[in-house]
């Protein structure tokens, strides 16, 4: 997959401009920076998103991956570019509400220098074993954990990120240790489960998916307050006891602060309209993720609100990326 990926052209609004003139928005190519490389789900999405705002802004969208550091160096570049629409990028879960807890220091501050546009998905885990575990139930990991604290393992797919995260919230709900085993991605993390290396694993539901289905895997429970149309036999956290247990992993368009208002609301209407495409919208819910939507000023009050909740987290167990 190349790392950048051109699109193409429609109709432009017209925004008031200081004095006399009038600029065309958009008029020439819109970037959108991902923070994670090519391949990955922030870029898969990012790309079915591209074509979408290429239609219908009518210019070329471009696709420029700049992973690394947990996200921060692509989230860097999104605060640093030019507050004009004309580079926004895509705003995840650990490096807008985890990273600012976990790491020393920053160069960016995800509530003063990032504008928010759109939520787009938020994604539900599942709490995976193997088929032949001895563990049917969360109830038998946690009796089993609180037999031998230590014993038990499970696999964090990067650190602070909501693999992670999900697993240290359990621990901390259960009052149960269990052994932190870091992979660098979800992949290698999943094959080490399936191999037995590990015990268990909270897994992105549109990963853990395939091999659920496929009976590679044996699903204990869901991140999300509500059972998932999927999943339907898999009970959620909240429902076993753990009362108000939720993670996503959410992502949603973001642009340096200073973009004009105009700007970010015409920016969030097409996301909204591509969030109600029929075939955007199939695929999206395909992956057991729930769709987003509404307006910049929510997706801010929902990056505040887990900013707060997680930060606490992080500071609570000691989790830290230096």
């Amino acid at each position: 997959m190349k790392r950048r990926d051109l699109l193409q052209l429609a109709p432009v609004l017209i925004l008031p401009a200081q004095g006399w003139a009038q600029e065309k928005y958009p008029s020439k190519p819109i970037t959108i920076i991902v923070p994670y490389p090519a391949g990955g789900g922030a870029d898969q999405r990012s790309r079915q998103f591209g074509r979408f705002l290429n239609t219908a802004l009518g210019v070329p969208v471009v696709i420029e991956n700049r992973g690394g550091a947990g996200g921060n160096i692509g989230t860097e570049a999104i605060a640093r570019a030019k507050p004009d629409g004309y580079t926004i990028g895509m705003g995840n879960f650990a490096p807008l509400a985890v990273n600012p807890a976990m790491f020393k220091k920053l160069n960016f501050d995800p509530q003063k220098d990032l504008a928010p546009i759109c939520l787009i998905e938020r994604g539900p885990l599942i709490l995976t074993v193997r088929p032949d575990s001895p563990f049917k139930s969360v109830k038998d990991i946690v009796t089993a954990a609180k037999a031998k604290p230590g014993h038990l393992t499970y696999a964090n797919g990067g650190t602070g990120g909501s693999h992670h995260l999900s697993a240290e919230l359990f621990k901390s709900m259960a009052g149960v240790f269990i052994t932190n085993i870091p992979y660098r991605g979800g992949a290698p993390a999943t094959i080490d489960l399936m191999s037995g290396q590990v015990d268990m694993m909270f897994e992105q539901a549109y990963s853990a998916g395939p091999n659920v289905r496929a009976g590679k895997l044996r699903a204990l429970a869901i991140t999300s307050l509500k059972r998932s149309p999927l999943f339907p036999e898999v009970p959620t956290m909240n429902e076993l006891g753990y009362s108000g247990f939720e993670v996503s992993n959410w992502q949603g368009f973001v642009a340096p602060a200073g973009t004009p208002p105009a700007i970010i609301q015409r920016l969030n209407e097409v996301t909204n309209q591509a969030l109600a495409d029929p075939t955007i919208k199939a695929q999206m819910l395909s992956q057991g993720n729930e769709l987003g939507g509404g307006s910049p000023e929510q997706f801010a009050a929902h990056i505040r609100a887990e900013a707060d909740r997680w930060g606490k987290l992080v500071k609570r167990v000691g989790i830290s990326a230096d």
